[in-house]
């Protein structure tokens, strides 16, 4: 039987909804839907971008205390909550992943947790 390890990240909406903010088992790492919360400060910046860029702070974070990094990610979906902002959030994800290219998807939704966030992001890596 595979070890299965379960990774936080310090948002207390973990413990209060019963989620991980990432499962490690058999060399995966999966990585929960993460917005672009400051979890230390749990402030949200209002620019899309920059809550784009908290994203991928926050799940590289993640992926190194699991031992991966951006560079094992081979999948990676976008939930944003409003298509005009879709190129915006698409330009940091290229910025971040450009070189990796994972599998990807983008949906747009009718919206997210809170109004205030604009994108969530989930990621399955693959450990080296």
């Amino acid at each position: 039987m595979s070890e299965r390890r379960l990774i936080g990240s310090g948002s207390p909406f973990e413990a209060a909804y019963g989620y991980s903010r990432a499962v490690v088992q058999d060399g995966f790492v999966f990585v929960a839907g993460t917005t672009g919360y400051d979890y230390a400060a749990m402030t949200l910046p209002d620019s899309v971008v920059d809550q784009t860029e908290a994203c991928w702070r926050t799940i590289a974070a993640v992926l190194a205390e699991a031992g991966a990094s951006l560079g094992d990610i081979v999948r990676a979906t976008y939930y944003v909550t409003d298509r005009s902002e879709a190129d915006a959030i698409l330009g940091v994800c290229g910025r971040v992943l450009g070189a990796i290219r994972p599998a990807a998807t983008i949906v747009i939704v009718a919206g997210l947790l809170r109004p205030e966030m604009k994108v969530e992001i989930e990621v399955t890596a693959k450990r080296s």
